[in-house]
């Protein structure tokens, strides 16, 4: 189901959109404002477990459509998320080991759209993000897909290591790009797995590679040690494919 990027301004508008339910990927609060009605728009927000961000007046004018804002900035997903419960029974529906990939502070949106892409095409049955530290579900990433998002769920979970932890019960197993790692094609990669992709900067989290079972590296002859994260993620995962068949 889809939705329309929505920029949401001004108090009432923002309390309103948060109590019908609607996804609200970043909440941004002018700095040093604590009156009644904005601490009600905070609370809402952390209830929702919402990026809250609060900064100057310029920067709000900036983001402002209707210089209206008394505030107070929403920004709606542009697409609705999934549950990870919706990827396993689409994996299970299709007779499939799941084949999710996880996403660690991955904070562009052409990245993110590129990836879900690949993991469409590579036939994957998910991808999931983290709230906080992540670019949620724009215009941007939506047209980078270039269509994927209509097919490929994805989830936004509060905490990647809970979330990998619940799966692991469930018989999951989880390997994470890190040019340290284990060559790839000398790792089993078959089975019901997570592919866990960082950021080009970071990398995958020391929490969060804690929980993963293998680290794989890719090879490189190059002179630079890091692939951008989207290709990065669509070696592996094409790497999964190729063992899979």
């Amino acid at each position: 189901m889809r939705y329309e990027e929505l920029t949401i301004e001004g108090r009432n508008a923002v309390l309103e959109a948060f109590r019908s339910g609607k996804t609200i990927d970043k909440l941004f609060v002018l700095d040093g404002c604590q009156d009644g009605p904005v601490r009600t728009i905070t609370r809402e927000a952390r209830k929702h477990d919402t990026i809250v961000n609060f900064v100057t007046k310029e920067r709000l004018d900036q983001l402002s459509e209707t210089k209206k804002h008394q505030g107070v900035i929403a920004f709606a997903a542009a697409y609705e998320y999934a549950q990870v419960e919706d990827m396993l029974k689409i994996a299970e529906e299709k007779g499939e080991p799941p084949f999710l990939l996880f996403l660690d502070n991955i904070e562009d949106p052409h990245n993110l759209g590129a990836i879900i892409r690949t993991a469409n095409l590579a036939g994957a049955h998910g991808v999931v993000i983290p709230k906080r530290r992540a670019v949620g579900l724009t215009a941007t990433v939506a047209k980078t897909s270039a269509g994927a998002i209509n097919y490929t769920p994805v989830a936004k979970v509060a905490n990647l290591s809970n979330t990998m932890k619940e799966l692991k019960k469930k018989g999951m197993w989880f390997v994470c790009a890190d040019m340290d790692g284990t060559v790839m094609y000398d790792l089993d990669l078959r089975g019901a797995i997570g592919l866990v992709i960082g950021s080009e900067g970071e990398g995958v989290s020391k929490l969060v590679k804690e929980n993963c079972d293998f680290t794989a590296a890719i090879p490189m002859a190059g002179n630079i040690d890091s692939l951008n994260a989207s290709v990065a993620a669509g070696v592996l995962a094409y790497e999964i494919v190729r063992q899979r068949m």
